[in-house]
This record gives C-alpha cells, structure tokens and sequence, in this order.
C-alpha cells in the first residue's frame, strides 16, 4: 500500500494483516533495517487507519446533532459546526500526506547543511539553519542521527549531516533543499552593521539497500582519521573518522559519529550511495528541463527563501510568495506552512 487509496479502509487493513504475517516471520528478524522499515509502516498505516475511524465516527456525531438542531436545539448546530471544522482538518492533513506518493517520499532523509561565502557569519547562519531543521523534526517525534558535525572555527558549523528517520521525513524535507538566504546586524561586527549571509541545505533519501548503486573500488578513495570532538574523554585516540572521496564525482563523505571505523565507514557509503543516487535523477531532471527549455542556474543568486530579522522581521519563500511574520517560530522549527505550500506548489506543476 505504498501510493493512493488513504481513503480506502479495508484495503488499509488488508495491508496491516500482510505486515503483521511479514512481521511474525523469523527472516524478516535477522534483517533489523527490514524489520524497522515494516514496523514504520505498519504504524504508519494504523495511524490513517485511526484517522479514518475518527472520521467515520466523527460524521455519524454531525449527523446527530444536526437531527438535534433540525429539532429546535441550539446547542445542536454549533457542536455539528466544531465537528465539522475538525473533521475537515483530519481530511486535509490526509489529503495532503497522499500528494507525498514519489518514489522515496516515504523513506529516511539524509540532510547535508553547508555555509557559503562568508566565514563567520556564514557559518553561524548554516548552524541556525540545522536547529532549525532539528527543532522540526523533534516537533514530529522523528528520530535523528548524527553522521558528522564539523564545528567551525570561532562559531557555527562548516558542515554537518545527519539521518532524520520517520515516515515521510524525505518527502517533507525535500521541500527544504536549496539556498537559504539570511539578512540581519552583525552578532560578530562591532559596528553593528547589517550582513547578508547564505548556506545550503541537500537533502537526499537514505537509499534501500536492494537498490544497486554501483561503486567500483578504483573510484574510491578512503581516507581515515582521528575524529573531533569536545577533548578530553570524548576523543578518540584512534583513527576511526573515515573520509569517502568519490573521484568520478568529486563527492566527499565523511562519518565520525561511532567509534567503530567500520560502522563508520558502512554508514558513510550508505550517504555516499544515496548522493549517487540522487545525481542521477538530478541529471535525468536537467535533461528533460533543458529540453523543455526551462533549465534554471542554481546558485547563491537563486535562494529558496529569505530570512530578514533587519531592519524588518519577516520569512519569505521565493517559489511560493509563502511570508511569515513570526521569524522567531520559524527558526525555531515551525515550517510546516512552507513545506505545505512548496509541496503544493510542486503538485500542481507535475
């Protein structure tokens, strides 16, 4: 039950008894990431199935106290309007999760944060943005792991990855993909003057394993260090941080969140597989844009989204006309509206 039908009951409890015969299998046990995978689905489903039931129930309620109100009762039309207005909501939320029917809008997503030019401020920005990101997905109770954090010298971050794991988490934060732009004074300049800085955020889909994405041993160049950390005990004293060059692409991944170096390295490979992947469909777009002839140059000019905290405070996405007031709540991770309404926009262009 991987696209369609939310609205289709027993075809949501069909799926359930598959998962739960699946589940009950000794095999499925001895792979722990399959096994995860159809956990996750089958709450998934069992959430839409509640859903589902509450609307159902929630309808034969309106239906009661309209009779009520047809009957002179007051109170009897303003309860069916509250159920109503909360019926509705659940009805969209459940019309809006089933636009989220790609291929990998369901999966894990890989989230990679990078500052531009800039030093300081540039990384200091990058940091806000993966609090940003991280306030978000904690608001829906999604898991995150930490592949590498590189601190940046004086503040911020110069990089980070990380795994943020839960149902639709890719088809989500898809929507968050480019260049963030930020306007603001200057927290490191003693004039107090105002800076424009800009970082990036790539998000890609943690990549089944069955999928076969080839990476030959000629093409790979691993380099192994010693990971950094706050001193003292938390360092590593051996060389378990492994470094993945890809030399036909020029990628680099880098994993240092486990002492192991093979765990490590696995999970490394594992980010690596999934930008391959993702560079692929990023060419197999291109292609069909240039032939369409509305190919666009990505760059620091062509920001997603602007955040103005000076001389005025406002959050404004540039592909949706999308504007918040509140840039506190934003940046706090409050991003639903704009993941909404890019994930609509997205929907209506395909």
């Amino acid at each position: 039950m991987r696209s369609g039908g939310i609205f289709d009951l027993a075809q949501l409890k069909d799926r359930v008894a598959e998962l739960d015969e699946l589940s009950s299998s000794d095999d499925l046990w001895q792979d722990q990431d399959r096994a995860q995978e159809v956990l996750r689905e089958r709450a998934g489903i069992n959430g839409r199935i509640e859903i589902l039931e509450r609307l159902t129930a929630g309808l034969e309620d309106v239906d009661v106290f309209l009779e009520m109100a047809a009957e002179g009762e007051e109170e009897g039309l303003v309860e069916a309007e509250t159920r109503l207005a909360d019926l509705e909501s659940s009805t969209s939320k459940m019309e809006f999760e089933r636009m989220l029917s790609g291929e990998h809008d369901r999966s894990n997503a890989i989230v990679n944060l990078n500052p531009g030019a800039g030093g300081l401020e540039a990384q200091d920005w990058a940091e806000m943005l993966m609090r940003m990101v991280l306030r978000w997905a904690e608001r829906r109770e999604f898991e995150v792991e930490f592949v590498e954090e590189l601190p940046g010298e004086g503040a911020g971050i110069k990089s980070a990855t990380f795994l943020v794991k839960g149902e639709f988490a890719y088809g989500y934060l898809r929507a968050e993909a480019g260049i963030h732009r930020l306007v603001r004074i200057s927290p490191f300049d003693a004039n107090a003057r105002r800076q424009t800085s800009f970082a990036a955020i790539f998000v890609t889909p943690e990549i089944d394993d069955d999928i076969e994405i080839e990476v030959r041993d000629e093409d790979l160049r691993i380099d192994t260090y010693r990971s950094s950390g706050a001193g003292g005990q938390h360092v590593n004293k051996t060389d378990s941080a492994v470094r993945l060059t890809h030399t036909p692409t020029g990628i680099v991944v880098a994993c240092q969140n486990e002492r192991s170096q093979h765990k490590n390295k696995a999970t490394a490979m594992k980010v690596l597989k999934s930008r391959l992947y993702e560079l692929e469909l990023e060419k197999q777009r291109e292609e069909k844009e240039q032939i369409a002839g509305s190919k666009q140059k990505i760059d620091f000019g062509s920001q997603i989204r602007s955040y103005v905290l000076h001389p005025y405070r406002m959050v404004k996405d540039h592909r949706t006309n999308h504007e918040v007031g509140n840039t506190d709540a934003v940046l706090d991770g409050d991003l639903d509206s704009f993941i909404e309404a890019e994930l609509l926009r997205q929907a209506e262009e395909a």
